[in-house]
């Protein structure tokens, strides 16, 4: 048996007891916090030459430039595969429609005649976006963060991507030709925690300290963000992939199968589920798993993932019991694949992002759907969303009163103001008619 299997028919389980049965993959993130102290402590400390010694340590190669030169990025760009280019073009083109249509207007509210507040949505000033290397090429996420920052019309936006042994120290040629793409054009040689410590303290006459850090990587870019949040702002501190399937026996075992083979390629410790009433379907999903997965290129990693307490096949009683199953685990990727999957879809709550029906695979979603592939994991959809134009705003009021529609108020601010014994907050309201 690959996958682990659940029965959870004749049972009603609270919300913490789901997820107690369907626990994520350990992530030792304090024993990573404790390891990058120094590299954290050394960029901070350091100037480009210590950026160009971490490269060396923990990638393998002492990059030629940390930062890329544009001449490179036009290179890339130009001497990439035309059918990649075209798929990119595409994709950029509806990412950009769904995040436009996320773009937030200023809302002023007449609080009284002569007394207004005003909401108004600023940009950081500067962002650090981050793509990871390593396992796979992440031009997609160079889009999914770009994109978004640029409709918030941040005025600051760099890149950093880890120096690759492939490319004489650069980042991955893919990943420079989606930058120039995009218009970004300030990009960076430096790979995991460094490349957020980077960000963070910046770096004398190399980088500007951000005000920022968005983007995935690896459980030391997750430490480091965490460690410095507070320095700076952040997405979220992502996690390894997740993805959940709810589906009836009018799902087609080769598409359940695929689908959770797709987000076990990431990483061995990427988490797979796959919730149903049909006891049917489970048996065919293993039998096209078994067979899927010998014949895909990075079986090894599947297996491990798909073999893992992380990952299961799990049987209910009901598509209502599944929706509760799954509204308790909040996965990143959320599948719906049932009959009146739009209805089904409905009742779901925690979710990074729900993908209705057969023909909305969460691979959709990772390039060229529109919608953002920044996604919270760890059970964090219960609380957080994915990345968005939203993520690089600030809703900033502005209040403006009157000399009337103060004085119309001021009484009941003293009165307040005494009744928390802050009386100089009343002074303060005072001294206006002094």
């Amino acid at each position: 048996m690959i996958i682990r299997r659940l029965d959870f028919r004749g049972k009603s389980l609270t919300k913490s007891a789901y997820k107690r049965e369907l626990p994520r993959a350990t992530m030792d993130i304090e024993s990573a916090m404790v390891a990058i102290a120094p590299v954290l402590e050394a960029v901070k400390s350091g100037n480009e030459q210590t950026l160009i010694e971490l490269g060396q340590k923990f990638d393998g190669v002492t990059p030629k430039n940390i930062r890329v030169p544009r001449e490179v990025l036009q290179a890339s760009l130009a001497q990439l595969d035309p059918a990649i280019r075209s798929a990119l073009e595409e994709a950029i083109i509806r990412i950009k429609k769904v995040h436009g249509d996320q773009a937030r207007v200023d809302k002023t509210s007449e609080v009284v005649e002569g007394g207004s507040v005003t909401q108004r949505w600023i940009p950081v000033d500067r962002v650090g976006l981050y793509v990871p290397g390593g396992k796979a090429v992440y031009p997609s996420s160079v889009m999914m963060n770009v994109i978004p920052a640029q409709i918030a019309q941040v005025p600051s936006i760099a890149v950093a991507s880890p120096p690759q042994k492939d490319f004489d120290g650069l980042p991955h040629p893919t990943i420079l030709a989606t930058c120039e793409l995009l218009g970004v054009y300030e990009v960076y040689a430096v790979g995991g925690a460094q490349a957020v410590a980077m960000f963070a303290y910046g770096v004398d006459g190399l980088c500007e300290a951000a005000d920022m850090v968005t983007g995935p990587g690896n459980i030391y870019v997750a430490a480091a963000k965490r460690a410095l949040r507070g320095v700076i702002g952040i997405d979220s501190e992502a996690g390894p992939t997740e993805i959940a399937i709810v589906a009836d026996a009018s799902a087609r075992a080769k598409d359940v199968a695929a689908d959770l083979i797709s987000q076990a390629e990431h990483d061995t410790i990427a988490a797979a589920i796959l919730v149903t009433d049909s006891a049917k379907l489970i048996e065919d999903v293993e039998k096209e798993l078994e067979l899927r997965i010998s014949q895909t290129k990075h079986s090894e990693r599947i297996r491990t993932a798909l073999s893992g307490i992380q990952s299961a096949l799990v049987l209910v009683d009901s598509v209502d019991q599944a929706v509760d199953v799954v509204n308790a685990y909040a996965a990143e990727h959320l599948e719906i694949i049932t009959k009146n999957a739009a209805d089904v879809a409905r009742k779901i709550r925690n979710a990074g992002a729900v993908f209705i029906g057969e023909f909305s695979p969460v691979s959709l979603g990772d390039y060229s759907a529109g919608s953002n592939h920044v996604l919270p994991t760890g059970g964090c959809a219960c609380h957080s969303s994915g990345l968005s134009v939203q993520s690089f705003l600030r809703g900033v009021n502005f209040i403006e009163y009157g000399e009337k529609a103060f004085k119309d108020i001021a009484s009941n601010v003293i009165t307040l103001a005494n009744s928390e014994d802050l009386p100089a907050h009343g002074e303060a309201i005072q001294a206006r008619f002094e």
